[in-house]
Formats: structure tokens, sequence, C-alpha cells
């Protein structure tokens, strides 16, 4: 195969210098200076000791179990994998617009034969050939008011929007994963929990049922004595289907069967599975501006300013550039010798006239965007605000409420003591035993709901504090 390639003439050499001084020439950006807007939340609290959003997620949970199966959820969730695609399609997008601030550079070649005769029996004929090669730049935008510039600018925003996004995503399973599996625990403990019960209040009716044969309790007493069992019974019918349900909604997070291996299992629901760097009682709204959702507002934000300057681009005129150069013969040995050579250069101005203020409504569209993207971007920091206060005020009344508690359960644990002491010893009745073994499953239960409250308000503080999107196993400095 034979390559040609085609020398440049100096009059294309002076028409390519004279799109490059034209191009250097752009450097009117028609878009609003952007500037972060004040954070509308009060401004309180010193800096934390460490940043939680630094915090990696592995290194938040002490569990093995619990962290193969988030990060089990991270590799299959389908919710992620759609914001990562969303990520990858802003960075091709992105591609796309950036090409058009660069010419685009086409070549060709092409051969032909053809033939001619004079007449019937003449014997006279003629063939002609033709061979030409040729490079032409395609109607080349000269971004003189930076419209192509501010597309660009628009969408590099908009990619770093969703990858915040991503990041958003990731916070949010890392969390609810976390969640599932610990409430799945929990219910486990409950289980066990009623299990225990059920055969305390057994081994209670079968007491009731020798003490009643001999005459020491009444028809009464063992009826409230099979009435409890039935009642524990029923208790523990009731978690199979909630275990199920559990596993079903962990499930659905991983986008994967969960590995026996990693089920939680019982005696871990009162374990402290997560760790959390202490906190001052306020932080501040430094902290906060570092969530990925903040980030992908403020990047929309900042997308709006060049979607601005776009618009207003656009009421401008629009020049143009189209070239080519080439060479042409009728002998392909000949192709390149001097004088078979060719050359253009086309350049081409528009200029809106009348539009019926089209133009003027794009700007105005793009202006309201951008005073609309403020707004959200403010509720947006709002909402971060006031979830850290929310959590903060929850996480300042645990340590009590978990003490108080436990006091009630030794106290309520004392209670049943006495009661079934009295009770073999005849000076109480079975009705106290059945309120006392009430108030102790009460009081436990109880206990095992604020231990997975206080686990989950740590694992939603490291949430709105903007952690949980850092693979990396080691503490960032």
């Amino acid at each position: 195969m034979t390559h040609a390639r085609a020398r440049l003439q100096p009059g294309w050499r002076s028409g390519s210098a004279l799109v490059l001084g034209l191009a250097l020439a752009g450097c009117v950006n028609l878009a609003p200076d952007y500037h972060r807007p004040a954070p509308a939340v009060p401004q309180e609290g010193a800096p934390a000791a460490r940043d939680a959003a630094a915090l990696p997620w592995r290194s938040v949970f002490s569990d093995g179990r619990l962290k193969d199966t988030i990060a089990l959820a991270l590799t299959n969730n389908r919710d992620l994998r759609v914001a990562a695609l969303n990520v990858d399609k802003a960075r091709a997008a992105l591609v796309q617009t950036d090409a058009q601030r660069w010419p685009t550079l086409t070549a060709g070649a092409s051969a032909s034969r053809s033939g001619s005769s004079a007449g019937s029996g003449s014997g006279n004929s003629t063939t002609t050939n033709a061979f030409s090669a040729q490079l032409a730049m395609t109607s080349f935008e000269l971004d003189v008011f930076g419209r192509v510039r501010n597309l660009s600018a628009s969408a590099e925003a908009s990619l770093w929007g969703l990858d915040a996004t991503r990041q958003s995503v990731q916070i949010s399973l890392v969390a609810e994963v976390a969640s599932a599996w610990l409430t799945w625990a929990a219910d486990l403990q409950r289980q066990a929990l009623a299990q225990q019960t059920l055969a305390s209040q057994e081994q209670t009716l079968a007491l009731t049922e020798r003490r009643h044969a001999v005459g020491a309790v009444s028809g009464l007493a063992l009826a409230q004595a099979r009435t409890a069992v039935e009642s524990a019974r029923a208790d523990v019918a009731t978690y199979p289907a909630t275990l199920e349900q559990d596993r079903h909604a962990l499930e659905l997070l991983l986008g994967a069967a969960l590995p026996d291996a990693l089920r939680p299992q019982a005696p871990d629901a009162a374990a402290d599975v997560s760790t959390l760097v202490d906190l001052p009682a306020g932080v501040p709204s430094s902290v906060l501006l570092r969530r990925p959702d903040v980030r992908s507002a403020e990047q929309s934000l900042i997308a709006t300013h060049a979607d601005i300057g776009a618009a207003r681009a656009a009421r401008f005129p629009t020049i143009s550039l189209t070239a080519s150069a080439g060479r042409a013969s009728s002998d392909l040995s000949d192709l390149f010798k001097s004088g078979a050579g060719n050359w253009s250069l086309g350049p081409s101005v528009s200029l809106p006239i009348f539009d019926a203020g089209a133009s003027r409504a794009a700007v105005r569209q793009a202006e309201i965007s951008r005073d609309i993207a403020v707004a959200t971007y403010d509720k947006t920091v709002q909402t971060a605000f006031r979830e850290v206060a929310d959590a903060l005020s929850i996480r300042a009344t645990l340590a009590d409420r978990l003490a108080t508690q436990q006091t009630l359960l030794a106290a309520t644990e004392r209670q049943l003591r006495l009661a079934e002491v009295q009770y073999r010893a005849g000076s109480s009745t079975q009705l106290d035993v059945l309120d006392a073994q009430r108030s102790l499953y009460s009081a436990q239960q109880s206990l095992i709901t604020l231990r997975l409250t206080e686990q989950l308000n740590r694992i939603t503080l490291y949430k709105v504090l903007g952690g949980g999107w850092s693979d990396d196993n080691t503490l960032a400095s």
C-alpha cells in the first residue's frame, strides 16, 4: 500500500498562523465570577481532633464479619454500580464536549480511471487517470467569547458533582449495611431472650402444676402460668419471619447472598462492633462543607455559572473556519510534484440578528438556574447541619440512658429473685412472679434496643460527618 502525505504550501502556513492568532485571541469569558456562598448555618464549634470524613470506613468497625459484609456490598450493590457508571458516562461526555475546543482534521484520498472512444471502428480511444489527496479542517469555531470553553467547564463541574454523588451513595450504603447487619444481630439476641423467657416460664409452669397437684395453689394460678407460657411461645414464634426479613433487607443491599460465615451471631448484638473518634459538642461548618452531597451541590452551582457564560456568548457573533489543502494529478507518480497542490481557507461569521428573544431568555434561564442552585446548596448545608446536630443531641444522652437502663435491669432481676423465693415459701402469689418476669423481660428488651440505638447513632454520626467513602484501611493524617 502506498502512503501519500501532502506538503503544506506557504500560503497554507500563513493561514494556519492566522487561525492560531485568532484562537489565542479568544480570551473573553462572559461567565460570572464564582464565589462560594457563606454557609447558611451558625458558625460554631472548635475544629475536631480528627475529621471523621478522613477516617476510613474499615477503621470504624471492629467486627471482621461486618467489615467483610460491607466490602461485599461495595462490590455488588447495584445503586453504587449505577452511580459509578454515571461518573464514567459524565467523563465521556466531558471528553466529547471538550473536543469542540480543538479543530477536527480529516484526511482523504481518491483515485479514478475513465476512458472514451472516438467512434465505431476508428480505433481511437483515450484513458484518463485522476489521483488526489486532501487534508481538511471542518468548521472550527474560534471560541472568542468563551462559549465552548464554558460548556466544557460546565461538563467538568457536572463530572465532579456526579463523582461526589457516587461518594454519597457509598457513604449511605456503608451506613445502611452496618445498620441492617446490627439490626439482624439485635433481633437474634431478642429471639434468644424470648427463648430463654419461654424456658423460664415453662419451669414456673412445672412448679405451679406440682403445687396445684398437692393443693398449694388455686386453679387460677395454674391458668395464669399456662397463659404466660403460651404468650412467651407466641412471642418466640414471631422471630423466624422477622429474622428472614432482616436477611432479605441486608441481601438486597449486598446485591448478593450473604455467606453463612458473615452472618451475625446473637451474643454479638450486645458487643461494640463500631468505634468513633471523639468529637466536640459543636462541629464547625467547615467540616460539613466536605460532605460529598454538599460538594455535589457546590459543583452544580459552579456548573450554572459556566452555563451563564455559554448562554451569554451565544448572543455574540460566531466565527468559524473551514480549511483544506491537497494535491491532484493525473499520474500517481506526479501527485507530490510542484504545481499539483491546492489549498483553501474560508472563515465565516454568524451574527444573531433576530430570534424573538430566545437568546435573551436562555441567559435569563441560566441565571435563574444559578439562583436555584444557590438555594439548593444552602438547603443541603442546612440539612447537613441539622443531621449532625440531631445525631450529637442523641449521643449526648445515650450514656445516661444506658446507665439508667442497666440499673433498672438489675432492679428487675432482684425483684424476680425475691418473688420466686417468696412464692416457693408460700408468702407471695403466682401473679407476683409473673409480674416480675414480665418486668424483667421488658427491661432486657429495652436494653437490647438501647444498645442497638447507641451503635446506630455512632454509624449515623460517622455518616452525617461525611465519612464512609474512603476504602483505605489506614487512618488519614
